[in-house]
């Protein structure tokens, strides 16, 4: 699943299973900015869908990302890219 901007932005937000199977959220910004994140609970992935829905449409994608994850009890943890 992925997720284009609607504001006129670049940005992105997507996810994807890793090759060990691990759920994981990619963010980038279009110009340099390459983000990716796993996902350390076990989640529905349409809750996942749901938050990331939510925040491609905001003035401020990964903060908006965090909130949304937050709301949903969705833990994540940042990895090195």
């Amino acid at each position: 699943m992925s997720y284009h901007s609607s504001l006129g932005g670049f940005d992105f937000l997507g996810m994807r299973h890793s090759p060990s199977g691990a759920v994981e959220i990619v963010y980038d910004d279009g110009v340099k900015r390459r983000l990716v994140w796993r996902v350390q609970n076990k989640v529905r992935e349409s809750l996942i869908d749901e938050a990331l829905r939510r925040a491609v449409n905001q003035p401020r994608v990964v903060s908006a990302m965090y909130s949304e994850l937050k709301r949903r009890s969705i833990a994540i943890e940042a990895v090195a890219v």
